[in-house]
């Protein structure tokens, strides 16, 4: 039995097939306008927010910009209308013609390479901005600068702010051997200083949080054997933030001072970050101590005011007792050489240590 003849398509030709696009944001990755992601070669600025990463991108446009106009001065131009038509009427044939074309096409791709540009960081709620020609920890410093002495608050979304001068693979062999030469200008002979070591890891789980610590620590210390380990107040801290399979270094001043690197602390009305004296802090325990057992004793029997009087002497000598031992371990500084080998040594205290 003849099976039913199939019925011819509409129109009487073939049918056409599905149109395919290619997606808007793979299409201009290959314009030459520079790297979309972050990847080893890098220079900038690793910034941290909340849940809003496009207001992110807005403010660290306006702030940076901002402030590199004020160290760098204002980002030039070239002006390539004027290239083109002083350059139309010389040669006629097609040889330079092209090669006028090439030079015009290396030229636009050189001015979409802007002084600031975003590219994908690979983690959530962070936001890298490729630098060029410009140095970030200098810029970041600036800005942190300013932020702490006029004490203004010029960002709503943006919390940590960390320049990243150099980037790596984020294996540890790769990591040793870029640290040699990058660590140089800061620790190297005749320079030193006191330093620590931050570590952060994202969306990565094969780094060893303490063996990068102990080879970074180790590094330092054969540059210049006068460099310590200093956890209170260090000249100089190496941030190390690693992103997938991309390590971000970077050596900065004042970490401490400026509050972690974050604008919002940073913009605040803070105290000295110094130790305070063991005297003061023992008589202001005691005090509070004093003013607070007077509070409870007054709510649980008013009536007896000879008991109310009696009971914040003791809670004052015993208030004064613990920060009295407490400050004067902290001010005698006798576990710094302990924590110096530590961290040479690779103990396991090592990870809360360098937090």
């Amino acid at each position: 039995m003849a099976s039913p003849a199939q019925p011819a398509p509409r129109g009487g030709g073939k049918r056409k097939g599905k149109a395919q696009y290619l997606p808007a944001k793979r299409a201009r990755r290959g314009d030459g306008a520079g790297p979309r992601q972050l990847e080893p070669g890098l220079q900038g600025v690793l910034i941290t927010c909340n849940m809003n990463e496009r207001k992110c991108v807005e403010e660290a446009y306006s702030l940076l910009g901002e402030y590199g106009d004020d160290l760098y001065g204002p980002e030039q131009f070239t002006d390539q209308d004027q290239q083109r038509s002083g350059s139309e009427g010389e040669d006629d044939d097609a040889e330079a013609a092209l090669k006028r074309e090439v030079g015009d096409i290396k030229a636009s791709a050189e001015m979409r390479l802007r002084r600031f540009q975003s590219v994908e960081s690979g983690a959530n709620n962070v936001v890298f901005i490729r630098t060029l020609g410009i140095e970030p920890e200098k810029l970041v410093h600036h800005i942190l600068q300013d932020m702490h002495t006029t004490k203004k608050k010029k960002s709503r979304v943006i919390l940590r702010m960390l320049p990243v001068s150099g980037t790596c693979k984020a294996f540890l062999e790769d990591m040793k051997k870029y640290a040699e030469t990058f660590l140089e200008p800061w620790f190297k002979a005749p320079n030193k200083g006191t330093f620590q070591i931050v570590y952060k890891a994202r969306n990565n789980s094969h780094v060893n949080r303490e063996e990068v610590i102990k080879e970074l620590a180790g590094i330092v210390g054969s540059l210049n054997s006068e460099n310590k380990v200093d956890l209170t107040n260090p000249q100089y801290t190496v941030v190390v933030e690693i992103i997938k399979a991309v390590c971000c270094l970077s050596v900065v001043k004042d970490y401490v001072l400026f509050r972690k690197y974050n604008l919002q602390e940073v913009a605040k009305s803070t105290p000295d970050p110094r130790p305070p004296d063991p005297k003061q802090a023992a008589q202001g325990n005691g005090e509070e101590a004093k003013s607070e057992a007077g509070d409870r004793s007054n709510q649980n029997d008013p009536a007896e005011g000879k008991n109310d009087q009696q009971v914040p002497e003791n809670s004052e000598e015993q208030g004064q007792a613990k920060p009295m031992s407490e400050t004067q371990v902290a001010d005698k500084g006798e576990a710094k050489p302990e924590l110096a080998s530590q961290v040479t040594e690779g103990s396991e205290s090592n990870e809360k240590d360098l937090l």
